[in-house]
């Protein structure tokens, strides 16, 4: 299993009318964890796509509101790669408050998808190296 912690505070623009973070605000905040996680890595989505021309497109999320998050609120993203991708790669988050409470949980699913061709493809192995050494 690898994972990865990145911490991000909630700003202003991102809270509704009651300050509390807006509900669609929870899938950047996975993004941010996912993107984080595959940088933390020695590697980036911009590399897999100019480099590699491979794009990673959501397929599914699942996603449970435990508690709000406020406006200034500072939040840790922790993100799990728990198995080996192989044409799909699972990101499991969570995200806690500054009292280490779960504020947030759920899964990202997305798969490997060879731009030039239109497919799916098997997760590229420049990826699955630095992955290996975590399972």
């Amino acid at each position: 299993m690898y994972s990865y912690d990145v911490q991000l505070r909630v700003r202003y623009g991102e809270t509704d009318q009651m300050g509390y973070l807006y509900y669609g605000r929870y899938a950047e905040y996975f993004e941010v964890g996912r993107v984080e996680t595959i940088r933390s890595l020695g590697a980036s989505y911009k590399e897999l796509e100019e480099v590699h021309g491979i794009w990673l497109p959501v397929v599914s999320m699942d996603m449970r509101f435990v508690r709000p998050a406020h406006y200034d609120d500072l939040l840790t993203i922790h993100t799990e790669i728990r198995k080996l991708p192989d044409e799909y790669i699972t990101f499991h988050t969570e995200i806690f408050n500054e009292q280490h409470k779960l504020v947030n949980a759920g899964t990202i699913r997305l798969c490997f998808f060879a731009a030039a061709a239109k497919k799916v493809v098997p997760a590229p192995e420049h990826l699955l190296e630095k992955l290996r050494l975590y399972f």
